[in-house]
């Protein structure tokens, strides 16, 4: 599913408030952009909730008070807008995805929609019925893990592989909106990477765009964030989200970081070499010398630029006699040296 390239999710996961319309121009602001994949979150609200059950802190901050039944009500999009969304989302070349958040979710997006990739939130990381469900439609799986810890992760992913998961990627996430970077833990991605030697990336909820372009210096092959077409509209997840212009931002950056990563090797740049001939110093004398003089280390100095032995081979002529009279401030070359 995934190459090497770094694949950026926008996730417009509510903001569209509702309203397909707004879904599209979220994937219009999404290819425009330049992410692989626009994602959003499709549920039946009353599979998914109990109508008393209450708002968490920072949805009712962003969102009023009311029950987060109501909202999520407001909010849910029907089947058939999510129909029309993946053929809108194909029509302009962009990836489409959105997270299952209960199995008859789950049913329609994999059986009917035929997605090739379950992204699954961190609320369901303890959900192990619902993770072998998903494992069962062995699809690849990318499992958020905020509010978790290395054993919850451990069985959430060995839950997923063993019912039928042919990958899974992992996405290190502070699950609060916005998520202070105090709390971020970003080491924490590659340390799942070394345990469970998979492919990892990052779901970020903090404001701005550094923490996403750390995570990619760190290794992150897949970067998650949430994106709004106006951070003032009303909705739980709008002020924690990059606007459209930001997220062109946020993905003109990664590539940049990501292609300045390179493959490792320590080598000169085909790019570095006439700067090199500028700036390389070369064996040059400090002072007049007679032929037969016996060379020493006092009497040699580096200068640009390089026109003669590079100042990295100066010890091969330490002890040799030069072989004719040489003026002060002249570039040594190995016609001048006398090796037997």
């Amino acid at each position: 599913m995934f190459s090497e390239r770094v694949y950026i999710i926008a996730e417009a996961g509510v903001n569209h408030n509702g309203d397909i319309r707004l879904a599209k121009e979220l994937i219009d602001a999404g290819k425009e952009a330049g992410v692989d994949c626009v994602k959003f979150q499709t549920w039946i609200t009353e599979e998914l909730i109990t109508k008393d059950a209450p708002k968490a802190e920072y949805q009712l901050k962003n969102d009023g008070e009311g029950t987060q039944f109501d909202m999520l009500k407001k909010l849910e999009l029907s089947f058939d807008d999510f129909r029309e969304l993946k053929k809108y989302s194909e029509q302009q070349g962009i990836d489409f995805l959105s997270t299952p958040d209960e199995k008859k979710s789950l049913d329609f997006l994999v059986d009917e929609l035929q997605i090739k990739l379950i992204k699954v939130g961190s609320g369901e990381i303890r959900n192990l019925l619902y993770l072998k469900q998903i494992g069962q439609k062995k699809l690849p799986v990318i499992l958020s893990t905020g509010m978790s810890n290395m054993a919850d992760v451990e069985l959430a992913y060995n839950t997923l592989l063993e019912n039928g998961a042919p990958t899974v990627a992992l996405l290190h996430c502070t699950s609060e909106y916005p998520a202070p970077f105090e709390t971020v833990n970003l080491n924490a991605m590659n340390t799942m990477k070394e345990v469970f030697k998979t492919k990892v990336g990052y779901s970020d909820h903090t404001v701005g765009i550094e923490i996403s372009i750390a995570a990619v210096a760190m290794g992150a092959k897949i970067i998650e964030k949430h994106f709004t077409l106006d951070k003032t509209m009303d909705g739980p997840d709008h002020k924690a989200s990059l606007d459209p212009t930001e997220l062109k931002n946020l993905v003109k950056s990664i590539r940049n970081v990501s292609n300045a990563l390179g493959d490792g090797i320590k080598r000169i740049q085909p790019i570095e070499k006439e700067t090199l001939k500028v700036v390389g110093k070369g064996i040059y004398t400090n002072q007049d010398l007679t032929a037969g003089t016996i060379l020493t280390e006092d009497m040699l100095v580096g200068k640009r630029p390089c026109t003669g032995l590079g100042m990295e081979n100066y010890s091969i002529i330490i002890g040799k006699k030069i072989n004719q009279s040489i003026s002060k401030g002249k570039a040594i070359d190995l016609n001048l040296i006398d090796f037997e």
